[in-house]
């Protein structure tokens, strides 16, 4: 019982902080109380990591599909693609993880995780307003000798941004490549409100000339679902999504700190509007090339409305973006 209040009031703690900041980001001018507003949530954010961080696990879960990744882009390269459509771009990166106790290698949860291997592709139909991407993803399995994969995670998907609103409809396939098993596919819709402190703040650009905030948060509904599971001990069945990232870009955007959180839901339960899963992640990248990064990140996936297997590891990745605009084909 203790387990759960603590889990629900770290919950809570994070969602409330993120609602505040996406509310203080709706005003363009702030007076002193809303900068203190700001400066509560934002506090209440990291008191929140920080407790998920410190707080003992019970032992085993993970979702492997590919993460929100702390966008490459420079603040003021938003402006530039309305005018400018992506022929197509991406990146490729590669993880080893150097710590894992129990992050599954398959959907079945056996095996162990050594090294991911994703290659994520986008092309712009329409400017910002529809982009198609795809996420390919595929994990090796440490106990097996690290280098033969174990599971291919498949991701195609369409998606949008208008304003400060992001949309999305997606498909997900996970499916093990070594032998027989489990495969958990989904389909799904999320809604998410984004804020950046540089354009919502008049006074952010004044104060921290070097460093930038950008947060959204959201929800999704899976309207198909064939065994995507709403916990990681593959119990329940996955229903609704709630979403919250946050990057806090400390320096020109060449060292970003990171966080992503994801909560699931069960169609079986009773409520079914109370999350049953969370999954974190908090890392910090190295942008040692505009296209080049280097990070550390720590993941978990944990049960929520009862105790349960939660899966975690340590990894450091190698994440190589490009880009090629329309407009090359016109040389």
């Amino acid at each position: 019982m203790t387990f759960l209040i603590v889990r629900h009031t770290q919950c809570y703690l994070v969602v409330y902080s993120i609602w505040l900041v996406t509310r203080t980001g709706r005003e363009k001018r702030l007076e002193q109380r809303q900068i203190t507003t700001l400066a509560c949530a934002l506090g209440l954010l990291a008191l929140s990591i920080i407790g998920l961080l410190a707080s003992p696990s019970l032992s085993l879960a993970l979702e492997k599909y590919g993460r929100p990744l702390p966008s490459m882009e420079q603040p003021d390269d938003a402006a530039a693609r309305e005018a400018e459509e992506t022929l197509f771009g991406g990146y490729f990166l590669t993880a080893a993880f150097v710590s894992n106790p129990t992050f599954a290698a398959r959907p079945d949860n056996t095996g162990l995780v050594g090294l991911r291997h994703m290659l994520h592709l986008e092309t712009d139909l329409y400017k910002q307003y529809l982009t198609f991407y795809t996420d390919q993803n595929f994990f090796s399995d440490r106990t097996k000798g690290w280098i033969e994969s174990s599971e291919w995670d498949g991701t195609y998907a369409f998606t949008g941004l208008i304003d400060r609103w992001s949309w999305r409809l997606q498909y997900e396939r996970d499916a093990p490549l070594d032998k027989s098993g489990i495969i958990q596919a989904y389909a799904d819709a999320l809604l998410t409100s984004r804020f950046q402190a540089k354009q919502d703040f008049s006074w952010w650009q004044r104060i921290f000339p070097n460093q930038n905030l950008t947060a959204y948060a959201g929800a999704g509904w899976l309207f198909h679902n064939s065994n995507y599971f709403a916990r990681p001990d593959n119990t329940g069945s996955a229903l609704f999504r709630y979403v919250a990232h946050a990057d806090l870009d400390l320096y020109k955007n060449r060292v970003v700190l990171y966080g992503d959180m994801n909560f699931f839901t069960d169609r079986e339960a009773g409520n079914k509007l109370n999350p049953s899963e969370l999954d974190w992640i908090i890392g910090l990248a190295l942008r040692f090339r505009d296209d080049m990064e280097l990070s550390v990140y720590r993941e978990q996936d944990q049960p929520l409305d009862k105790a349960g297997l939660v899966q975690k590891y340590v990894a450091v990745q190698l994440r190589y973006s490009f880009d090629v605009p329309k407009q090359f084909l016109k040389k």
